[in-house]
């Protein structure tokens, strides 16, 4: 930590005010920054408190923290990575430009997963997988979830895996998170029918509107975890039509999706013979999730 000047700090922290305002981004934002590199916390930098002080601790020097907030307000780039770290259910992950930042909406995702093990508590026994893992998020809060399930963490990227390596080591569960690195179910072929659950945050964007995003997601989030091809629905399709090799019978298959694609991702699973059909919304009204079975009777999990 470097120690910074009260009085040097209060004089950044107006003009950082200031230019927050004048670009229309929240000072939620500045406070966010401040929490995750000083060792100050809500109600100093609600009250002031911290004027009466000598110093400021912070990880940065005053030069590299008007540097960082620079970059938020000119070159739009998100506040979570120039922290490199970010909230996420209960936990606080490491995150970098080389993974997307996982978004509150996805968190009803392994609330889901909850509810769908406490009716068949079997499924918590086995193999799941989190396809297209990013940052490790959902791998690492099902292994939470499920502490006798084994988890399979799946990413084309190798530096998106290295932060989801650190991420899962962090939180201790590092044991029963496998890693690999390849595409969708391809790097786990030797779990062919062996699987209780299928978890994904994929691609859905179509490939013409990642391009016209907000400047925060387009110009700094990895494209290849956005980009879902013409229509958004090329990874969704392949899901469906893959996973039902590899699911047991009554299998869970769950996914993320954006909002207008539920009535053709339902439709794809009706016709590839999933059961149990679900839509879900998440906590803004819109339908988000689908759920699904592999059809057949379930037996015993293979473990």
């Amino acid at each position: 930590m470097s120690p910074i000047v009260v009085s040097e700090f209060v004089h950044w922290l107006a003009q950082a005010k200031q230019a927050a305002i004048a670009h229309s981004i929240s000072l939620a934002e500045l406070d966010w920054l401040l929490l995750g590199v000083t060792d100050l916390d809500r109600l100093s930098l609600k009250f002031e408190t911290y004027k009466t002080r000598s110093h400021i601790q912070c990880e940065w020097p005053i030069a590299t923290l008007q540097a960082k907030w620079h970059q938020r307000i000119y070159n739009n780039v998100p506040v979570q990575y120039l922290v490199g770290r970010t909230p996420w259910r209960q936990f606080d992950l490491i995150v970098s430009d080389a993974v997307l930042i996982p978004r509150p909406e996805t968190e009803c995702i392994i609330d889901l997963v909850a509810e769908v093990i406490a009716k068949s508590p079997e499924l918590a026994l086995g193999h799941w997988v989190d396809l297209g893992t990013g940052s490790g998020a959902i791998a690492i809060a099902l292994a939470d979830l499920m502490p006798h399930a084994t988890i399979h963490a799946i990413d084309t990227s190798v530096d998106a895996l290295a932060i989801a390596k650190l991420n899962s080591e962090q939180w201790g569960n590092g044991d029963r998170i496998h890693f690999y690195h390849g595409n969708w179910f391809e790097p786990i072929v030797h779990l062919k029918g062996k699987l209780s659950g299928m978890v994904s945050n994929p691609p859905y964007i179509p490939s013409k509107a990642v391009l016209v995003l907000q400047p925060e997601v387009t110009d700094h989030e990895p494209h290849l975890a956005l980009d879902g091809g013409e229509d958004g629905l090329d990874c969704l399709r392949h899901l469906v039509t893959t996973a039902t090799e590899y699911l047991v019978p009554s299998g869970l298959w769950i996914v993320e999706m954006m909002m207008g694609q539920m009535d053709t991702v339902v439709e794809l699973l009706e016709n590839t013979g999933y059961e149990q059909i679900v839509r879900s919304q998440d906590l803004e009204g819109v339908e988000r999730f689908a759920i699904g079975r592999r059809s057949g009777n379930p037996g015993a999990v293979v473990v």
